[in-house]
């Protein structure tokens, strides 16, 4: 990886609180927290499902104000994830936010998504997981990095994503691209292609067509999109 690929990369690591990313994500906290009082304020609890979360990203949020607002959290992710060890804030379970069949209709107070509806697949299951992100709470939050962005976060590189589908695969089977790691097996580079599908901001109007939808900025050019319903 060049210079440039290295400081982007520095950018965009969420586990450093010196990083853009980071620093990013405490002010998406914010936002968390003011669903999180409301939640507490109507029910006295607030049960939170977090879809395809990590135990870390919550770090973003003081533990105090969690235990404080009655918070439980349940992570699901898919079954090839290790679980992490439940606690009294979390429960940690395998599952697919595409079909969350083994949770009843609003089973939980809040939705939590964050940059992961863009890994979800094909558009069907970009349509399952909305359908199911709404079906299992009345409150949302979403975040996703924004299509017409120019650098592609995953692969951190200039408009890679905005190449036809074959292109990208060669260039995932030819170089170290962001967090990957070039793989001369075609399946694999196109299975790495194709499980990263950003979005547009009317694509997810149009699966969200009745929340709020933030834009996170950076050089005055929209970086991220946050939809939310309170």
């Amino acid at each position: 990886m060049g210079v440039t690929g290295k400081v982007a990369k520095k950018l965009i690591n969420y586990d450093s609180s010196e990083s853009f990313a980071f620093k990013m994500r405490k002010k998406r906290a914010q936002r968390i927290e003011d669903l999180i009082r409301n939640c507490f304020d109507q029910f006295g609890e607030v049960k939170i499902i977090d879809v395809g979360g990590r135990k870390t990203y919550w770090n973003i949020i003081d533990k105090e104000l969690l235990l404080r607002h009655n918070v439980h959290i349940t992570v699901i992710n898919l079954p090839n994830e290790p679980l992490e060890r439940n606690d009294e804030l979390f429960t940690f379970l395998h599952g697919d936010g595409c079909d969350m069949s083994e949770f009843k209709d609003n089973s939980f107070h809040l939705t939590h998504s964050n940059s992961v509806i863009e890994h979800v697949g094909d558009w069907s299951r970009v349509l399952s997981f909305s359908n199911e992100v709404l079906r299992v709470s009345q409150k949302h939050y979403l975040q996703t990095p924004n299509f017409w962005f120019p650098i592609e976060p995953h692969f951190v590189a200039p408009i890679i994503h905005w190449l036809p589908k074959s292109m990208r695969i060669k260039l995932v089977q030819n170089f170290d691209l962001g967090w990957y790691k070039k793989t001369k097996n075609y399946q694999e580079a196109k299975e790495i292609v194709e499980g990263n599908n950003l979005l547009t901001k009317k694509q997810l109007i149009g699966l969200f067509p009745d929340h709020s939808l933030y834009k996170e900025k950076f050089f005055g050019l929209t970086k991220s999109l946050i939809l939310i319903k309170n």
